[in-house]
């Protein structure tokens, strides 16, 4: 089956990305260093302590359902809107228009909580090495070189982040190795997945982490128009990112969990948080290997930061393509087919954010990234949940597999709406704070849907030929149940 045709008047994108490119792009927007360094010493101290590595066990088994029943929407459909596009198919314009503009939110602040990340740490870890200048400066710096990458096409983005991508997974690798080859069969506890200690106090808190450490895997679908064949190289990209992330967390966290000791590790974990793992690379790599650690995650966080900028440049470019957004958004630069406009968008807002905080004196890390990656964390995983939700009603009534399309999804959506309820419930765990000015950010992404799905009933009576756009060219309509004689079901009607 083809993909949704584009736009009258649509740019045509160059297709030059491959399974592995996409791969590199979303794994790197997940950040594995960022995440183990950081996430991983948090869950063991506030929340199961050795029983971490089964909770990335288990989001990663949730993704993978909903993994499932995305990759049969995303061989029937390939369109730059990503998820936006498949809930139009799914559960109709208006859904759509709201899951569009949550996602333009989200993919936003959590592009901006990344760029706190990076210029917080590394102003810390220049500083240490003899370069001590403000973060600002390394905000500026890093502003620069996204908008720079980010007005090209995607494959120059894809062989950036490839290179980020091996290096940082490379050190915890040898990590990992280091830790076997000194204890052996201790190094992989039987603790990690004891029932007493998987479901201990702060079950919870080692849910939403590790659902929040695969932040960034779903963007396949935002490069289906730029990939040499979507239906094969989307599909297969989120599959193949699932499993390797979730196995790698699991593996690098319980072997973590083996050299600290599982009595040990929530104690450690507390003391230590952020150096925990520098610890580790100190006593079983060395200290060298330690320094390489700490530049590694400074560009583990400029990679993930690079992919987010893409993404959240990619959803713009579709809602302004389909008239959600201004259109000036729907443009491309010629000889690159990038999404240019919408980039520089993306950076002046990025650089708006920043100036208002460093005005207001307030800290990169604990004010500004902690709160927008918590708020950005949220909307991604509620957009991944409508998602799921949107295959079981794009597949409704048509023939194919019930595993792919009903079984799998509805147990991604299940696990999802789960860990959005433990990430509200505990918002104030994840961005560290108990303002109230942070823990309300959350009422923004419901009024984000709310304002898409109002916008969309005004557009469908004012201007119809604006709301028949939405959600990409040709959104089918949702088929009435076939009457006698009809077993397939393949009448049509007015789209919702």
């Amino acid at each position: 089956m083809t993909g949704t045709p584009l736009p009258e008047g649509g740019a045509r994108f160059q297709r030059t990305l491959t399974t592995p490119k996409i791969v590199f792009i979303i794994i790197a927007a997940a950040a594995p260093l960022a995440a183990m360094l950081f996430t991983v010493p948090l869950a063991f101290a506030i929340g199961t302590g050795p029983g971490v590595p089964a909770m990335f066990l288990f989001a990663g088994l949730t993704l993978l359902c909903f993994s499932a029943g995305y990759a049969a929407i995303a061989r029937r459909i390939t369109h730059m809107g990503g998820f936006y596009t498949h809930i139009a198919h799914g559960l109709g314009r208006r859904a759509a228009a709201g899951s569009g503009l949550l996602a333009v939110l989200a993919y936003n602040a959590a592009t901006v909580g990344v760029l706190g990340a990076f210029a917080y740490f590394t102003q810390g870890v220049a500083a240490a090495h003899g370069l001590d200048l403000p973060w600002q400066v390394w905000a500026g710096a890093g502003l620069l070189l996204v908008a720079l990458l980010g007005y090209r096409e995607a494959e120059i983005s894809a062989r950036l982040l490839s290179v980020c991508m091996v290096c940082e997974i490379a050190i915890l690798v040898a990590l990992d190795i280091a830790v076997l080859a000194r204890h052996g069969g201790a190094a992989l506890p039987s603790a990690s997945f004891a029932p007493h200690d998987v479901f201990a106090p702060g079950l919870g808190v080692s849910v939403m982490f590790g659902f929040a450490s695969f932040l960034g895997f779903e963007s396949a679908a935002l490069y289906g128009e730029e990939a040499k064949a979507p239906h094969r190289s989307v599909p297969r990209a989120t599959v193949v990112a699932v499993l390797a992330v979730a196995s790698f967390y699991a593996l690098t966290s319980w072997v973590a969990v083996g050299a600290l000791g599982p009595e040990r590790v929530r104690a450690q974990a507390g003391s230590h948080l952020g150096d925990l793992f520098f610890l580790l690379s100190d006593s079983y790599l060395g200290h060298p290997a330690t320094v390489a650690m700490q530049v590694l995650l400074c560009t583990s966080l400029f990679a993930s930061w690079l992919a987010l900028h893409n993404a959240a440049n990619r959803y713009m470019y579709a809602l302004g393509r389909d008239g959600l957004m201004p259109a000036g958004l729907h443009a491309t630069r010629g000889g690159h087919g990038s999404v240019h406009r919408a980039s520089v968008v993306q950076t002046v807002f990025s650089a708006v954010v920043v100036t208002l905080f460093a005005a207001a004196g307030l800290d990169p890390y604990v004010n500004m990234s902690t709160s927008m990656l918590g708020l950005g964390t949220l909307g991604i995983i509620l957009l991944q949940a409508l998602a799921s939700v949107a295959v079981v009603g794009y597949f409704r009534r048509r023939r194919a597999g019930r595993w792919q399309t009903v079984v799998a999804p509805a147990l991604g959506a299940l696990g999802l709406i789960t860990a959005a309820v433990l990430v509200v419930s505990n918002f104030d765990v994840l961005t560290g704070t108990t303002e109230p000015a942070v823990t309300a950010l959350p009422w923004l992404l419901l009024l984000a849907g709310v304002l898409g799905v109002a916008l969309a009933s005004w557009l469908r009576s004012a201007r119809p030929d604006r709301y028949a756009r939405l959600g990409g060219a040709s959104v089918p309509a949702p088929a009435p149940r076939a009457p006698a004689g009809d077993p397939s079901g393949s009448l049509s009607q007015a789209a919702p």
